[in-house]
């Protein structure tokens, strides 16, 4: 895969017409930025591994980087991009390239906040050094031919106070990706592959 591929996404991500999340109240925005960087292998993305925090539902997770939605922001997109910085230090306002937007998520939790997600792809030219907030423990760069590996496919069980849930997962090195972030990469693959 080279930049070629890049312009494959890019077109069909365009072609594509994002599916907008029911807005019945209560809810707040999120967005999440899915950064692809080509390598002479292929394409890889950025995942997070997600802080240790009483405060947070996803604590300890494999995640895009992303978060929630300020008032004055004029669009998710921004969203995207500035929590991309906050978290990763990562400027994609300068040095990444938007390809287009996935459809956006609302997960029905019970006991998750009311949340929806609107999945942004971009893609940067070279892989910058990575500065990380307190919010996340780790950031690493994934090759996708590992993340589509169907022999990286699982299941994991799930343990959220009162509920334990079967989900499908990606198994890769010592992380188990799940849940949202699971659902974006899967949906993604459909898409351009």
């Amino acid at each position: 895969m080279t930049h070629l591929e890049l312009t494959r996404i890019a077109r069909a991500l365009t072609a594509n017409t994002p599916i907008p999340a029911p807005r019945d109240e209560p809810f707040y925005e999120a967005a999440v930025a899915l950064v692809l960087h080509p390598t002479d292998d292929g394409l890889e993305t950025l995942l997070i591994k997600r802080a240790e925090r009483a405060d947070d539902p996803w604590s300890g997770q494999i995640a895009l980087p992303g978060g929630r939605r300020n008032a004055d922001e004029e669009s998710l997109m921004l969203t995207a991009v500035r929590e991309t910085l906050e978290e990763t230090g990562m400027n994609l306002a300068a040095d990444g390239t938007l390809l287009g937007e996935l459809s956006e998520l609302r997960p029905r939790t019970p006991v998750l906040p009311p949340i929806i997600v609107r999945p942004y792809v971009f893609a940067v030219t070279s892989r910058p050094p990575l500065v990380l907030s307190e919010e996340v423990a780790e950031a690493f760069w994934v090759p996708l031919s590992d993340v589509y590996d169907p022999e990286r496919r699982q299941e994991v069980t799930v343990r959220i106070p009162g509920i334990h849930m079967k989900r499908p997962a990606i198994g890769v090195g010592e992380h188990v990706i799940w849940g949202m972030t699971e659902h974006i990469l899967r949906t993604f693959e459909e898409l351009w592959r």
